[in-house]
């Protein structure tokens, strides 16, 4: 099974190039964050008409989630637990096969410091401890998403250009390798342990054209799930068509 990640930056502004991509055959399941529209409003029949499912956690204007596969989507759950108040929709998951999904944005958190950093590291503690449950299922996990982290310098084009950025700061950075530490595996660095590689580039000063990029989408895989692992990559087509995403999908194949 291919599981692919992919900030799509709105839904109804980039729904060509989804279903372009569905239709494709390029994945079996895309994992999509800040889709920019409720619940209400996602193009539910476009999807239909090419025979995929979907399920998704919308917020008006900002955020949003989802799932979508051709495959049967099951056990769907929303929202990130541990915050009640928390209506920001940043967190799906659900059961596809055997494996267990979830599709995350994880909060910016610029500027920093300030009340949306310390909401992002908040965020992080309670993704630390669902993560953690999650483990102890045994189950072949796939968190995958957004995850506004710069896991290491060469994950990025120019750390100096990053230095006190949310993205990149020490405690950020921190919190997403005490995910590593407890036993997930990033797919893309298991496969590709060297070189720079990167799943976003910002809209601003020609940072396609020059390749000024960063690495901040990941696909983490429990230990059933990494024993599985077959590929992984970062699919960069999507990123030069015309009003495309700023992020390109990241995937990975799982073995059956």
């Amino acid at each position: 099974m291919r599981i692919a990640s992919w900030n799509v930056n709105s839904m109804k502004a980039r729904l060509g190039h989804v279903i372009d991509y569905c239709k494709a055959g390029h994945t079996d399941v895309i994992l999509a964050q800040e889709l920019k529209l409720t619940d209400e409003n996602f193009p539910y029949d476009a999807f239909k008409e090419i025979g995929w499912n979907v399920a998704v956690h919308g917020q008006k204007t900002y955020n949003g989630v989802a799932i979508l596969s051709p495959l049967p989507i099951e056990n769907v759950e929303i929202g990130l637990d541990g915050d009640d108040e928390d209506e920001q929709a940043r967190f799906i998951q659900a059961t596809i096969k055997d494996i267990h999904v979830a599709s995350i944005y994880l909060p910016n958190g610029n500027p920093c410091p300030g009340p949306k950093f310390d909401y992002k590291l908040q965020w992080m503690d309670r993704l630390d401890k669902v993560a953690s449950k999650l483990l102890e299922t045994e189950k072949a996990v796939v968190l995958g998403g957004d995850y506004n982290v710069i896991p290491q310098a060469i994950d990025c084009y120019d750390e100096n250009a990053w230095q006190g950025d949310a993205l990149y700061h020490s405690e950020s950075r921190s919190k997403f390798h005490r995910l590593l530490h407890k036993g997930y595996t990033d797919a893309f660095r298991a496969i590709h342990p060297e070189g720079a590689f990167y799943s976003f580039w910002d809209y601003q000063a020609g940072a396609w054209q020059k390749n000024n990029g960063i690495r901040i989408d990941h696909l983490l895989l429990s230990p059933e799930a990494a024993d599985r692992l077959q590929n992984a990559g970062i699919d960069k087509m999507p990123r030069g068509l015309e009003k495309a995403s700023d992020h390109t999908p990241i995937w990975c194949d799982i073995r059956d």
